[in-house]
């Protein structure tokens, strides 16, 4: 299994990065990819990567050890699954987001490899967490 993980220290509580995170058609939207379509616990999203179009369909689920988390139910991957968990920190909040893959061979082939989707998932779990410390910092005026 591949593993992508990102931290970051966000200046602004727990409780805002939860309510932030939880805006979730926005807070896939801010991954960047081409396309987010969210119905209730199912998430559908697309991404361009070169010369392949990534569609996913993930499913929300509930994990103790999470703030967020879903699974791909659909897609390129023989699994994947991503979990966001934000915990106090001096400073504010600390972000872990973490999404570990296993790649489904006879689907990808040559075109893309664990290195290339590793590369793509940390600028979009990077995108994300900046959306997150954008938004707070709007927020942080509203407690």
């Amino acid at each position: 299994m591949n593993s992508v993980t990102l931290s970051r220290t966000i200046d602004a509580p727990p409780t805002v990065v939860r309510e932030s995170m939880n805006e979730l058609d926005q807070f896939m939207r801010a991954s960047g990819f081409d396309e987010v379509h969210v119905d209730g616990e199912t998430v559908r999203v697309a991404n361009e990567m070169g010369i392949a179009t990534i569609e996913l369909t993930l499913e929300l689920v509930d994990r103790p050890d999470a703030d967020l988390a879903y699974e791909q139910r659909k897609g390129i991957f023989e699994e994947m699954r991503t979990a966001y968990t934000v915990t106090s920190d001096p400073n504010g909040s600390e972000v872990v987001a973490t999404t570990e893959f296993a790649l489904d061979v006879a689907i990808i082939g040559d075109v893309l490899d664990s290195t290339i989707i590793k590369r793509q998932r940390r600028k979009e779990l990077t995108a994300q967490v900046d959306w997150l410390e954008e938004g707070t910092s709007l927020n942080e005026g509203e407690e």
